[in-house]
């Protein structure tokens, strides 16, 4: 095209407002450079961030992403992950208490790029992993609470089908220490604030009850901080609490939260650039699994 042809086509562009369809493009290119996040609880401080390592990992390659929270509910994880691939996304990130591979065969029929974040591996040929070292932090976080005396240390449990890595770390630890899991079995809440107030309110009314409580995440340690304040007890002098995550408001609660890391944006980052050189087509070698640290944070509440 010459320049004066290309000077009037765009300046045609300019005075009719032209936008290319991306629907008809996607149709030509069998592409739509757009990425799907599903998530089991928008309103959890913690993915909000990772969602913003993983827009930021794939915008360089132009892909953009659309968020979709499951609240957790296994029908509606199937139903996103069906939607989303008749909606001819270019790759999927997923975190999913319930989803089996058989179901991520079915919905993508191996064909699409998909990586699993959080909890154990998936283990299929087609889909790449990333994930902190949950088991490593909460071993951690339980050795420091043995570590400061405690002999009685509770859990508080995600829901059915989370945190197993980090059930297995703080078992571990007791064990190691030679303690019992106190009370057996442990109990679990939704990973909310209101779960974690009401479940240690019922913790604290056993006999005897636990000096220490370690929960698997910080929404449900900062409601495990209500319930002692409602029940006039001093943390960390009478009950010392340990979350998981380290969510922005952990160092802002009173007393500020002692939690392990869990490093949401670059899991975030990790994910895109792995699924960027899928989608792109710079890595079509064997699935990828990356671990990445989770440190304890010593703060105040133990």
């Amino acid at each position: 095209m010459s320049a004066i042809t290309r000077g009037r086509v765009e300046r045609s562009i300019d005075t009719l407002g032209y936008r290319p369809d991306g629907l008809a493009r996607s149709l030509r290119t069998r592409r739509t450079h757009m990425v799907a996040l599903i998530l089991p609880d928008i309103t959890n401080p913690y993915y909000p961030v990772l969602a913003r390592g993983l827009e930021a990992g794939i915008e360089p390659d132009g892909y953009r992403a659309f968020i979709c929270s499951s609240d957790g509910d296994a029908d509606r994880e199937r139903a996103y992950l069906r939607e989303v691939c008749d909606r001819g996304v270019d790759g999927i990130v997923l975190d999913s208490f319930h989803l089996t591979v058989d179901d991520l065969q079915v919905a993508t029929g191996g064909r699409l790029p998909l990586v699993w974040i959080g909890g154990a591996p998936m283990e299929h040929p087609g889909v790449d992993s990333v994930r902190s070292d949950d088991d490593a932090g909460a071993y951690a976080a339980t050795n420091h609470l043995i570590e400061r005396g405690h002999r009685r240390i509770a859990l508080i449990d995600g829901p059915p089908g989370s945190g197993t890595a980090r059930r297995d770390g703080y078992r571990r630890a007791l064990a190691d220490a030679g303690l019992p899991v106190y009370p057996e079995p442990s109990p679990r809440t939704d990973w909310t604030r209101e779960g974690g107030r009401a479940t240690v309110a019922a913790l604290l009314a056993l006999d005897p009850p636990p000096t220490a409580i370690f929960c698997s995440n910080d929404l449900t340690a900062i409601g495990a901080l209500d319930a002692a304040r409602n029940a006039s007890m001093s943390v960390p002098d009478d009950l010392a609490i340990v979350g998981f995550d380290d969510i922005e408001a952990a160092a802002l609660v009173t007393p500020a939260l002692t939690t392990v890391m869990n490093p949401a944006i670059d899991i975030g980052r990790t994910a895109a650039g792995i699924l960027a050189e899928r989608m792109t087509g710079r890595h079509d070698g064997p699935t990828q699994t990356v671990t990445l640290p989770s440190p304890l944070v010593v703060r105040g509440s133990s």
